[in-house]
């Protein structure tokens, strides 16, 4: 007679659920994508370039008419902030910054690559603010590199007439911090409206008439229009980066400085916090 033997029931072990990924996993992700796009070190490369090139052209021009009028053994001037700061410059770093900030966004929906990034993190929202906070942080950095790159080299060509400041000199420090943060501002924008458009083309199109085209249609010699006018991020950086009084007797309406700074922090915060808004109740 044989004995039976009781063999014990198997149980498998439970699954093993993935940890939710932290924040700071986000960030190295979002990181890793931004700098792996082929276009992003080249472009930023010759924007740096072109800005303070064009600071070194506005502080030549100014040079040469300071030769002619005998300049050379005058006391020290007044700071020249648009020779630190040229238009042509900063109109151009608005434009690439906002357009890349763009493509962050686009880029991943036209490749498809964002159904991944929410299949893995589910909190689509937490992915935006992953990728503003890369995006700024980047974008500080290269801002700040430029504009202290551009005043260096403005003032180091108008000393040769005695016209270049040092950098505690009274308005300095408000242009450069103005015009470094141009470019994160910009870049915030930009990636918001990504967000929102999710097309490459119709989305580069509406940051360079948002951000350089939309204010000129505004003019500041009435009151309601130059209200809006004030609130554009081009306004405002001209006005920080102004460091003379506004004229008494113009006829134009003038932006405040700390209204400036108000439309430095309220652009990029709305644009982040819809475009967290819009996808998180809207399919990729």
């Amino acid at each position: 007679m044989t004995a039976s033997t009781s063999v014990p029931p198997t149980t498998s072990p439970p699954p093993v659920s993935e940890p939710a990924a932290r924040f700071r996993d986000l960030l190295a992700s979002e990181w890793i994508k931004m700098r792996s796009l082929r276009s992003t070190p080249w472009t930023i490369t010759l924007t740096t370039l072109f800005v303070i090139g064009s600071a070194a052209v506005a502080a030549l021009a100014d040079y040469s008419k300071l030769a002619g009028s005998g300049a050379s053994t005058r006391e020290p001037r007044d700071f020249l902030p648009f020779d630190a700061y040229p238009a042509a410059g900063y109109l151009t770093l608005m434009l690439v910054a906002g357009s890349i900030g763009a493509v962050t966004v686009v880029s991943e929906y036209s490749s498809g690559l964002i159904r991944t990034t929410t299949v893995a993190v589910p909190a689509r929202g937490s992915v935006v603010l992953a990728k503003a906070a890369v995006t700024a942080a980047l974008w500080t950095v290269v801002g700040t590199a430029i504009a202290t790159g551009s005043f260096l080299v403005s003032q180091a060509i108008l000393n040769g007439r005695h016209a270049g400041v040092p950098i505690t000199h009274p308005g300095v420090l408000r242009a450069l911090v103005a015009s470094a943060l141009l470019a994160p501002v910009c870049a915030l924008i930009g990636l918001g409206l990504g967000v929102l458009i999710r097309h490459s083309a119709t989305t580069v199109l509406t940051v360079a008439f948002t951000l350089l085209m939309l204010p000129t249609l505004f003019s500041r010699s009435e009151r309601w229009s130059a209200d809006i006018n004030h609130a554009m991020p081009v306004t405002a950086w001209r006005r920080l980066v102004q460091n003379w009084p506004p004229d008494p007797e113009s006829l134009a309406y003038t932006a405040t400085v700390p209204g400036s700074w108000i439309v430095y922090v309220l652009w990029p915060l709305i644009a982040v916090a819809l475009a967290v808004a819009v996808v998180r109740h809207r399919d990729v």
